[in-house]
Protein backbone atom coordinates (compact mmCIF):
# COMPACT_ATOMS: atom_id res chain seq x y z
CA UNK A 1 0.00 0.00 0.00
CA UNK A 2 1.05 3.59 -0.71
CA UNK A 3 -1.32 5.95 1.06
CA UNK A 4 -1.28 9.74 1.40
CA UNK A 5 -3.88 11.35 3.65
CA UNK A 6 -5.42 14.78 3.20
CA UNK A 7 -4.43 17.13 6.01
CA UNK A 8 -8.14 17.55 6.68
CA UNK A 9 -11.16 15.85 5.07
CA UNK A 10 -12.72 18.07 2.42
CA UNK A 11 -15.93 18.00 0.43
CA UNK A 12 -15.40 16.34 -2.93
CA UNK A 13 -16.44 18.00 -6.16
CA UNK A 14 -16.86 14.90 -8.32
CA UNK A 15 -19.84 12.61 -8.00
CA UNK A 16 -18.86 9.10 -6.95
CA UNK A 17 -21.00 7.66 -9.75
CA UNK A 18 -19.08 9.70 -12.32
CA UNK A 19 -15.75 8.36 -11.06
CA UNK A 20 -17.18 4.82 -11.24
CA UNK A 21 -18.39 5.32 -14.82
CA UNK A 22 -15.23 7.12 -15.91
CA UNK A 23 -12.97 4.42 -14.49
CA UNK A 24 -14.89 1.68 -16.30
CA UNK A 25 -14.81 3.63 -19.57
CA UNK A 26 -11.05 3.97 -19.26
CA UNK A 27 -10.54 0.29 -18.41
CA UNK A 28 -12.84 -0.83 -21.21
CA UNK A 29 -10.58 0.82 -23.79
CA UNK A 30 -7.97 -1.87 -23.26
CA UNK A 31 -10.12 -4.76 -22.06
CA UNK A 32 -12.98 -5.89 -24.29
CA UNK A 33 -14.20 -8.27 -21.57
CA UNK A 34 -15.68 -5.47 -19.45
CA UNK A 35 -19.46 -5.21 -19.63
CA UNK A 36 -21.92 -3.26 -17.47
CA UNK A 37 -25.45 -4.12 -16.39
CA UNK A 38 -28.10 -2.04 -14.69
CA UNK A 39 -31.66 -2.46 -13.47
CA UNK A 40 -33.29 0.58 -15.07
CA UNK A 41 -30.95 2.99 -13.26
CA UNK A 42 -28.57 3.92 -16.08
CA UNK A 43 -29.27 7.65 -15.71
CA UNK A 44 -29.34 7.57 -11.91
CA UNK A 45 -25.93 5.89 -11.84
CA UNK A 46 -24.45 8.12 -14.53
CA UNK A 47 -23.76 5.22 -16.88
CA UNK A 48 -25.07 6.86 -20.06
CA UNK A 49 -21.51 7.85 -21.09
CA UNK A 50 -20.42 4.20 -20.89
CA UNK A 51 -23.44 3.18 -22.93
CA UNK A 52 -22.60 5.81 -25.55
CA UNK A 53 -18.99 4.62 -25.75
CA UNK A 54 -19.75 0.88 -25.67
CA UNK A 55 -23.41 0.23 -26.56
CA UNK A 56 -22.70 -3.41 -27.38
CA UNK A 57 -21.28 -3.93 -23.88
CA UNK A 58 -24.14 -2.26 -21.98
CA UNK A 59 -27.17 -4.19 -20.74
CA UNK A 60 -30.13 -2.44 -19.14
CA UNK A 61 -32.03 -5.36 -17.66
CA UNK A 62 -34.99 -3.28 -16.51
CA UNK A 63 -36.57 -3.56 -13.08
CA UNK A 64 -35.45 -7.17 -12.78
CA UNK A 65 -32.62 -7.12 -10.27
CA UNK A 66 -32.53 -10.86 -9.58
CA UNK A 67 -32.58 -11.61 -13.30
CA UNK A 68 -29.78 -9.09 -13.82
CA UNK A 69 -27.50 -11.12 -11.54
CA UNK A 70 -28.34 -14.25 -13.52
CA UNK A 71 -27.46 -12.43 -16.74
CA UNK A 72 -24.20 -11.21 -15.18
CA UNK A 73 -23.35 -14.78 -14.17
CA UNK A 74 -24.01 -15.97 -17.69
CA UNK A 75 -21.77 -13.26 -19.14
CA UNK A 76 -19.06 -14.30 -16.68
CA UNK A 77 -19.40 -17.93 -17.76
CA UNK A 78 -18.81 -16.71 -21.32
CA UNK A 79 -15.50 -15.15 -20.26
CA UNK A 80 -16.59 -11.55 -19.74
CA UNK A 81 -16.15 -9.33 -16.66
CA UNK A 82 -19.58 -7.99 -15.62
CA UNK A 83 -20.18 -4.99 -13.37
CA UNK A 84 -23.84 -5.09 -12.31
CA UNK A 85 -25.38 -2.12 -10.51
CA UNK A 86 -28.59 -1.34 -8.68
CA UNK A 87 -29.51 0.35 -5.41
CA UNK A 88 -27.96 -1.48 -2.44
CA UNK A 89 -31.33 -2.58 -1.07
CA UNK A 90 -32.10 -4.42 -4.31
CA UNK A 91 -28.53 -5.66 -4.84
CA UNK A 92 -28.71 -7.49 -1.51
CA UNK A 93 -32.24 -8.26 -0.33
CA UNK A 94 -33.88 -8.81 -3.70
CA UNK A 95 -31.04 -10.58 -5.50
CA UNK A 96 -29.58 -12.58 -2.61
CA UNK A 97 -30.45 -16.05 -3.89
CA UNK A 98 -29.11 -15.33 -7.37
CA UNK A 99 -25.87 -13.96 -5.95
CA UNK A 100 -25.56 -17.03 -3.76
CA UNK A 101 -26.33 -19.66 -6.40
CA UNK A 102 -25.73 -18.20 -9.86
CA UNK A 103 -22.57 -16.29 -8.95
CA UNK A 104 -20.84 -17.47 -5.75
CA UNK A 105 -21.85 -21.14 -5.63
CA UNK A 106 -21.10 -21.45 -9.35
CA UNK A 107 -17.62 -20.00 -8.79
CA UNK A 108 -18.04 -17.22 -11.34
CA UNK A 109 -16.47 -13.79 -11.77
CA UNK A 110 -19.06 -11.09 -11.00
CA UNK A 111 -18.89 -7.54 -9.57
CA UNK A 112 -22.06 -6.29 -7.90
CA UNK A 113 -22.33 -2.57 -7.14
CA UNK A 114 -24.90 -1.39 -4.58
CA UNK A 115 -25.48 2.35 -4.40
CA UNK A 116 -27.18 4.74 -1.95
CA UNK A 117 -26.37 2.75 1.19
CA UNK A 118 -27.92 3.51 4.56
CA UNK A 119 -28.54 7.18 5.34
CA UNK A 120 -27.27 8.25 1.91
CA UNK A 121 -30.58 7.06 0.44
CA UNK A 122 -32.04 10.22 2.01
CA UNK A 123 -35.35 11.07 0.30
CA UNK A 124 -35.76 7.65 -1.30
CA UNK A 125 -36.84 6.65 2.18
CA UNK A 126 -36.99 3.59 4.37
CA UNK A 127 -37.84 1.10 1.62
CA UNK A 128 -34.66 2.03 -0.27
CA UNK A 129 -32.36 2.51 2.73
CA UNK A 130 -29.92 -0.40 2.66
CA UNK A 131 -28.90 -0.91 6.29
CA UNK A 132 -28.28 -4.64 6.00
CA UNK A 133 -26.74 -5.14 2.55
CA UNK A 134 -23.13 -5.66 3.64
CA UNK A 135 -24.22 -8.13 6.32
CA UNK A 136 -26.25 -10.16 3.84
CA UNK A 137 -23.43 -10.35 1.34
CA UNK A 138 -20.64 -11.02 3.83
CA UNK A 139 -22.56 -14.13 4.89
CA UNK A 140 -22.14 -15.71 1.45
CA UNK A 141 -18.99 -17.85 1.01
CA UNK A 142 -16.42 -16.46 -1.38
CA UNK A 143 -17.84 -12.95 -1.65
CA UNK A 144 -15.42 -10.05 -1.08
CA UNK A 145 -17.26 -7.12 0.53
CA UNK A 146 -15.92 -3.58 0.04
CA UNK A 147 -16.97 -0.03 0.93
CA UNK A 148 -14.74 2.57 -0.79
CA UNK A 149 -14.26 5.65 1.37
CA UNK A 150 -13.89 8.27 -1.34
CA UNK A 151 -13.30 8.65 -5.08
CA UNK A 152 -9.56 8.05 -4.81
CA UNK A 153 -10.12 4.70 -3.15
CA UNK A 154 -13.03 3.83 -5.44
CA UNK A 155 -10.98 4.24 -8.60
CA UNK A 156 -8.05 2.29 -7.17
CA UNK A 157 -10.25 -0.61 -6.04
CA UNK A 158 -12.17 -0.80 -9.35
CA UNK A 159 -8.87 -1.02 -11.21
CA UNK A 160 -7.70 -3.76 -8.86
CA UNK A 161 -10.78 -5.97 -8.95
CA UNK A 162 -10.93 -5.82 -12.74
CA UNK A 163 -8.05 -8.28 -12.76
CA UNK A 164 -9.08 -10.37 -9.75
CA UNK A 165 -11.35 -13.40 -9.94
CA UNK A 166 -14.42 -13.97 -7.81
CA UNK A 167 -17.60 -12.32 -6.61
CA UNK A 168 -17.24 -8.77 -5.28
CA UNK A 169 -19.80 -6.49 -3.65
CA UNK A 170 -18.92 -2.80 -3.80
CA UNK A 171 -21.02 -0.36 -1.78
CA UNK A 172 -20.84 3.28 -2.84
CA UNK A 173 -22.56 6.64 -2.94
CA UNK A 174 -23.87 8.15 -6.15
CA UNK A 175 -23.16 11.74 -5.06
CA UNK A 176 -20.22 13.59 -3.55
CA UNK A 177 -18.42 12.29 -0.53
CA UNK A 178 -15.76 13.69 1.77
CA UNK A 179 -12.24 13.29 0.37
CA UNK A 180 -9.91 11.54 2.81
CA UNK A 181 -7.05 10.40 0.57
CA UNK A 182 -4.75 12.23 -1.83
CA UNK A 183 -4.64 11.27 -5.51
CA UNK A 184 -2.25 8.41 -6.20
CA UNK A 185 -2.97 6.52 -2.98
CA UNK A 186 -3.05 2.75 -3.42
CA UNK A 187 -4.86 0.30 -1.18
CA UNK A 188 -4.67 -3.40 -0.40
CA UNK A 189 -7.93 -5.31 -0.29
CA UNK A 190 -8.26 -6.99 3.11
CA UNK A 191 -5.99 -4.48 4.88
CA UNK A 192 -7.21 -1.57 6.99
CA UNK A 193 -5.72 1.93 6.91
CA UNK A 194 -4.48 3.80 9.99
CA UNK A 195 -5.84 7.35 9.70
CA UNK A 196 -4.82 8.64 13.11
CA UNK A 197 -2.69 7.32 15.94
CA UNK A 198 -3.99 6.93 19.48
CA UNK A 199 -3.47 4.93 22.66
CA UNK A 200 -6.73 5.00 24.66
CA UNK A 201 -9.34 3.65 22.23
CA UNK A 202 -9.57 2.55 18.59
CA UNK A 203 -12.36 3.83 16.36
CA UNK A 204 -12.91 1.42 13.46
CA UNK A 205 -14.91 3.02 10.65
CA UNK A 206 -16.04 2.52 7.09
CA UNK A 207 -17.56 4.61 4.29
CA UNK A 208 -19.43 7.87 4.65
CA UNK A 209 -18.79 8.13 8.41
CA UNK A 210 -14.99 8.34 8.19
CA UNK A 211 -14.93 12.16 8.36
CA UNK A 212 -17.37 12.11 11.31
CA UNK A 213 -15.12 9.65 13.12
CA UNK A 214 -12.04 11.81 12.59
CA UNK A 215 -14.05 14.71 14.03
CA UNK A 216 -15.00 12.53 17.01
CA UNK A 217 -11.31 11.86 17.62
CA UNK A 218 -10.74 15.62 17.81
CA UNK A 219 -13.59 16.00 20.30
CA UNK A 220 -12.06 13.27 22.45
CA UNK A 221 -8.65 14.93 22.23
CA UNK A 222 -10.16 18.02 23.89
CA UNK A 223 -10.89 15.78 26.89
CA UNK A 224 -7.38 14.36 26.93
CA UNK A 225 -8.42 11.10 25.26
CA UNK A 226 -6.11 9.69 22.59
CA UNK A 227 -8.26 8.01 19.91
CA UNK A 228 -6.84 5.89 17.13
CA UNK A 229 -8.86 5.87 13.87
CA UNK A 230 -8.73 2.94 11.45
CA UNK A 231 -10.51 2.76 8.10
CA UNK A 232 -11.70 -0.82 7.57
CA UNK A 233 -12.93 -0.51 3.98
CA UNK A 234 -12.84 -4.29 3.47
CA UNK A 235 -15.50 -5.98 5.58
CA UNK A 236 -14.65 -9.38 4.21
CA UNK A 237 -11.95 -10.55 4.37
CA UNK A 238 -11.63 -8.50 7.57
CA UNK A 239 -8.17 -7.35 8.69
CA UNK A 240 -8.07 -9.55 11.79
CA UNK A 241 -4.38 -8.92 12.48
CA UNK A 242 -4.83 -5.15 12.58
CA UNK A 243 -7.93 -5.43 14.77
CA UNK A 244 -6.06 -7.65 17.21
CA UNK A 245 -3.07 -5.31 17.33
CA UNK A 246 -5.26 -2.29 18.00
CA UNK A 247 -7.12 -4.20 20.70
CA UNK A 248 -3.91 -5.09 22.48
CA UNK A 249 -2.45 -1.58 22.17
CA UNK A 250 -5.52 0.51 23.09
CA UNK A 251 -7.67 -1.87 25.14
CA UNK A 252 -11.03 -0.48 23.98
CA UNK A 253 -12.80 -0.07 20.64
CA UNK A 254 -15.77 1.45 18.83
CA UNK A 255 -17.13 0.30 15.48
CA UNK A 256 -18.74 2.97 13.31
CA UNK A 257 -20.90 2.04 10.33
CA UNK A 258 -23.66 3.42 8.12
CA UNK A 259 -25.35 0.05 8.51
CA UNK A 260 -27.18 -2.07 11.03
CA UNK A 261 -24.99 -3.12 13.93
CA UNK A 262 -26.44 -6.61 13.43
CA UNK A 263 -24.15 -8.66 11.18
CA UNK A 264 -22.29 -5.57 10.03
CA UNK A 265 -18.83 -4.15 10.59
CA UNK A 266 -19.25 -4.17 14.36
CA UNK A 267 -20.23 -7.82 14.27
CA UNK A 268 -17.22 -8.68 12.11
CA UNK A 269 -14.92 -6.87 14.55
CA UNK A 270 -16.60 -8.53 17.55
CA UNK A 271 -16.00 -11.95 16.02
CA UNK A 272 -12.27 -11.22 15.78
CA UNK A 273 -12.08 -9.79 19.29
CA UNK A 274 -13.94 -12.73 20.82
CA UNK A 275 -11.45 -15.17 19.31
CA UNK A 276 -8.22 -13.20 19.65
CA UNK A 277 -8.32 -10.30 22.11
CA UNK A 278 -11.50 -9.70 24.14
CA UNK A 279 -11.82 -6.01 25.01
CA UNK A 280 -14.75 -3.59 25.55
CA UNK A 281 -16.42 -2.82 22.20
CA UNK A 282 -19.20 -0.29 21.59
CA UNK A 283 -21.04 -0.12 18.26
CA UNK A 284 -22.31 2.92 16.36
CA UNK A 285 -24.88 2.16 13.67
CA UNK A 286 -28.54 1.44 13.10
CA UNK A 287 -29.94 -0.23 16.21
CA UNK A 288 -32.75 -2.59 15.18
CA UNK A 289 -34.82 -0.15 13.15
CA UNK A 290 -35.89 0.51 9.59
CA UNK A 291 -34.85 3.52 7.55
CA UNK A 292 -36.82 6.71 7.05
CA UNK A 293 -37.00 9.79 4.83
CA UNK A 294 -34.77 12.80 5.44
CA UNK A 295 -31.51 14.61 4.72
CA UNK A 296 -28.24 13.04 5.84
CA UNK A 297 -27.65 15.43 8.74
CA UNK A 298 -31.07 14.63 10.17
CA UNK A 299 -30.60 10.90 9.64
CA UNK A 300 -27.21 10.97 11.34
CA UNK A 301 -28.90 12.31 14.47
CA UNK A 302 -31.83 9.90 14.28
CA UNK A 303 -29.56 6.87 13.93
CA UNK A 304 -26.94 8.07 16.43
CA UNK A 305 -24.14 8.43 13.87
CA UNK A 306 -22.88 11.97 14.61
CA UNK A 307 -19.35 12.79 15.78
CA UNK A 308 -20.78 13.46 19.23
CA UNK A 309 -22.46 10.04 19.27
CA UNK A 310 -19.20 8.37 18.29
CA UNK A 311 -17.26 10.22 20.99
CA UNK A 312 -19.89 9.24 23.57
CA UNK A 313 -19.51 5.57 22.65
CA UNK A 314 -15.72 5.90 22.90
CA UNK A 315 -15.97 7.27 26.42
CA UNK A 316 -18.28 4.40 27.36
CA UNK A 317 -15.82 1.81 25.97
CA UNK A 318 -12.95 3.42 27.88
CA UNK A 319 -15.05 3.45 31.04
CA UNK A 320 -15.73 -0.26 30.69
CA UNK A 321 -12.00 -0.86 30.28
CA UNK A 322 -11.25 1.05 33.46
CA UNK A 323 -14.01 -0.74 35.39
CA UNK A 324 -12.32 -4.12 34.93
Amino acid sequence: MSIILKKEPEKGTLLMRDVYAGTLIDLAKDDARIVVLDADLMSSMGMKPFQAAYPERTFNCGVQEANMIGVAAGLSAAGLIPFAHTFGCFASRRACDQIYLAAAYAGLNVRIVGSDPGITAEYNGGTHMALEDMGILRGIPGVTVLEPTDNVMLENLIRQIKDLYGVFYIRLLRKQTMVIYEEGSQFEIGKGVLLRGGSDVTLFVSGVLVADTLQAAKLLEQDGISARVVNLFTWKPIDADLIERCAVETGAAVSVENHSVCNGLGSAIAEVLAERAPIPLERVGAQGRFGEVGPQDYLRKVFGMTAEDIAKKARKAIGRKQDK
